[in-house]
């Protein structure tokens, strides 16, 4: 496999994430910030974040698909959440996980959960950015 994902002795073992990514490979790839739309551009779950979360993740693993990818290739994830705050977190991996087992995969690539005021739309919620590698 060309991912390894580890938690190094010194820093919290974190269960929804490892902390570091040790990636070898030739192709690249990197998935544009995916948002909450359908194939025609209509926004899904409008102001219910794990609908949101879900179908961002959703729409990440079809871009990944394209690629030949999936998040098991991911060595990095970026997640933009409108308003955070630490009590949205279980509506947040309640989308993690309903993708995940659509996917049949878990998403456990580092990542960056970064609170945000506004996305392209005022019904977007979240935004979520992948890279990967393949062999």
């Amino acid at each position: 496999m060309a991912i390894t994902l580890v938690n190094p002795e010194g820093l919290p073992a974190i269960d929804v994430m490892r902390q570091v990514s040790i990636a070898t490979g030739t192709k690249m790839i990197f998935v544009a910030g995916q948002v909450s739309w359908d194939a025609d551009g209509v926004t899904v779950g409008e102001g219910d974040l794990a609908a949101q979360v879900e179908r961002s993740y959703l729409n990440a693993g079809t871009a990944l698909a394209a690629a030949g990818a999936s998040f098991d290739d991911a060595v990095k994830l970026t997640v933009y959440v409108v308003d955070w705050t630490a009590d949205k977190m279980p509506l947040f991996l309640e989308g993690v996980s309903r993708a995940a087992a659509k996917l049949g995969v878990t998403p456990m690539a580092p990542a960056s959960l970064i609170g945000v005021a506004t996305l392209d739309i005022p019904d977007h919620l979240v935004e979520v950015e992948v890279t990967a590698i393949l062999d």
